[in-house]
């Protein structure tokens, strides 16, 4: 459960332990100062309370007995505190010490000067019973005063709005939190994105790098680290390009060289040979020159492209089984010509070794997924990604003589991963191999 309501964001998790952190010191902020305010009704109310008994006891005292009574019901006692006048103590026996407030007011003992002698009780008796303290005092004449002091009823709040002021309070905190944290980790996010985009388009546009100076240093350090991945890119794309050009040459006067032998079946087979090597030059030299087009990226109608590739495959194989289904349009921001590329890639790549190609477009997991299946002898689990390295071919489940260069599968990735999507290749239960190209929704 913790693990679930724990938020997957650098900003929602900053946030969360801000929020609690501030709500654990409110808590524990107002608990002490309700604690110093309970205290502190406490002794006010107990110091009126024996104030107020005290004043009672000094308006009766010097009064006859006859009269007290009316006086008593006279007065206006505070709540918490009751009065009664008996023969005989509302506390027969007391139980425990008098308290130091009523042995303070009634000058019983402690510093300072003793009272007049008329207002001092002959006996006091006090006790605690049912959770009342009751106090008697007896009259230097006749009878009895009995208190009975209940414990004061104290609020730990101000007031009734506490707990909505409180709530109100906590809110503006807690949004005044997340709009912190969202500010602050902006930078991420944006670095975040950017990284994304460079894996899209390794020409993407450079992090602005200015803001905070931890900030600014880290975009200095990604704008410096594109810059050296598009440099690499480069390099590696002319480099290619230059070496499938360069071979051109000696392949031509090779293959005048072979013409001129006498051996028939010799001069047959270096012919082959060289053909084969021209194909995978021109298949090189066609990558490199897709990877350096920087095609621009439009809307693009990838229904429409998905039917045009399989009416071309059907139109070049009369008797190709090739079909499509799925929705009648469907636009994404793609390279029309590269994804072309890739999908016309994946068809033949099905009709070459499988024979048939079943098209279908749809969505799944939030993707386009347009999915080419086969009824060919599949590919070995363990070797699913090793044939998207250039120039692989698997030679147990492929014929190596229907021709290809290795290259299909590695142009097809490499033009879905530039946009944000990837290949995934999965042999179907009923045979056949099923090559998904997802792409971002």
């Amino acid at each position: 459960m913790l693990r679930r309501l724990w938020p997957s964001s650098l900003a929602g998790r900053t946030a969360l332990v801000l929020i609690l952190a501030l709500m654990v010191v409110q808590a524990a902020g107002l608990t002490i100062h309700a604690l110093d305010r309970v205290d502190l009704q406490r002794r006010a109310e107990a110091r009126e309370v024996s104030l107020r008994g005290l004043a009672l006891w000094r308006s009766l005292v010097t009064q006859t007995p006859d009269r007290r009574a009316a006086i008593l019901a006279d007065a206006e006692l505070p709540s918490g505190l009751q009065a009664s006048l008996g023969d005989t103590p509302l506390v027969t026996q007391s139980n425990g010490p008098v308290p130091e407030r009523l042995s303070r007011m009634f000058r019983l003992d402690g510093p300072g000067p003793p009272g007049p002698r008329r207002f001092r009780p002959l006996e006091v008796l006090s006790g605690v019973e049912r959770g009342e303290l009751r106090v008697s005092l007896r009259f230097p004449d006749t009878g009895w005063l009995n208190l009975s002091i209940a414990p004061p009823r104290v609020r730990p709040w101000h007031s009734d709005t506490f707990l909505a002021a409180f709530v109100a309070m906590s809110m503006a905190a807690a949004l005044l939190i997340l709009w912190a944290v969202r500010r602050l980790t902006r930078p991420v996010r944006d670095l975040a994105a950017a990284a994304e985009r460079l894996g899209r388009d390794v020409n993407a546009p450079d992090l602005p790098e200015t803001g905070p100076r931890e900030v600014a240093t880290a975009a200095a350090a990604f704008n410096t680290m594109a810059g050296n991945i598009r440099r690499f890119v480069a390099d590696r794309t002319q480099m290619l390009a230059a070496i499938g050009h360069d071979l051109r040459t000696p392949i031509t006067r090779l293959r005048l060289r072979a013409e001129m032998m006498e051996d028939d079946a010799l001069r047959e087979r270096m012919l082959r040979d060289l053909e084969e090597m021209e194909a995978m030059i021109g298949a090189t030299l066609t990558f490199a020159r897709d990877d350096a087009a920087q095609e621009a990226a439009v809307p693009l109608d990838l229904a429409a492209l998905a039917r045009t590739v399989t009416d071309e495959a059907a139109d070049a194989r009369e008797s190709a089984s090739v079909s499509y289904e799925g929705p009648d349009r469907l636009v994404l921001p793609l390279r029309p010509v590269a994804t072309k590329r890739a999908v016309a890639n994946l068809v033949n790549n099905a009709l070459l070794y499988g024979g048939t190609a079943r098209v279908s477009l749809g969505y799944e997991e939030g993707e386009v997924v347009l999915a080419v299946e086969d009824d060919g002898p599949g590919i070995p689990p363990e070797q699913m990604e090793t044939v998207f390295r250039p120039f692989h071919r698997l030679e147990a489940s492929r014929n190596r003589e229907t021709g290809g260069s290795g290259l299909g599968l590695t142009i097809a990735r490499s033009i879905a991963r530039a946009g944000g999507g990837d290949i995934r290749l999965h042999n179907r239960e009923e045979g056949g191999l099923r090559a998904e190209l997802r792409l971002p929704a």
